[in-house]
């Protein structure tokens, strides 16, 4: 089992106005798609703030750390700005793919990207759309997850997702 933290991006949930719908939500996506849920992190919004809950969460971590909000229009959402600010490297391609699942993706600023051996990818506030754009690349995210520390792991064979897998 390949671990997985979750962070909310949330003023409301830190101020107690909100309930952490998203982050209950894709905790049981990941146990159902056989991910283990290390952790469950909330901060506010804000480019700082996220940028200093994901570098936290990825000290000594090889796995996926997944955001849930701020990655929209509103004054404060700027989840992907902090999350720029901490990866090493962008991985566009999930990004656009997550982007792809709904007319609504297109509005979305969302950034993935690897820190150090953890990748970072972040997802919509709505627990409809976090839900939508985890599945549009979950079947990719061991095998990325893998390679941050081992570029030998075996290119995923495709069978059983649906899909053939394409170079």
């Amino acid at each position: 089992m390949l671990p997985v933290k979750i962070l909310t991006v949330s003023d409301g949930v830190i101020h107690g106005t909100r309930e952490d719908k998203s982050g209950v939500i894709l905790e049981a996506r990941f146990i159902e798609a056989g991910w283990d849920v290390v952790e469950r992190a909330v901060t506010e919004d804000g480019a700082g703030p996220v940028a200093e809950s994901l570098r936290a969460m990825a000290v000594d971590y090889h796995g996926l750390i997944v955001t849930t909000g701020g990655t929209g229009f509103g004054p404060r959402d700027r989840t992907p700005e902090g999350t720029r600010a901490v990866i090493d490297r962008e991985a566009p391609g999930l990004a656009e793919a997550m982007r792809l699942i709904n007319p609504l993706g297109r509005l979305s600023r969302a950034v993935c990207g690897a820190l150090d051996t953890a990748l970072i990818i972040n997802t919509p506030g709505s627990a409809k759309g976090c839900v939508e754009t985890v599945d549009a690349v979950i079947d990719v995210l061991p095998h990325a997850v893998k390679l941050l520390v081992d570029n030998y792991d075996p290119h995923p064979s495709g069978e059983g997702q649906g899909s053939s897998h394409r170079h």
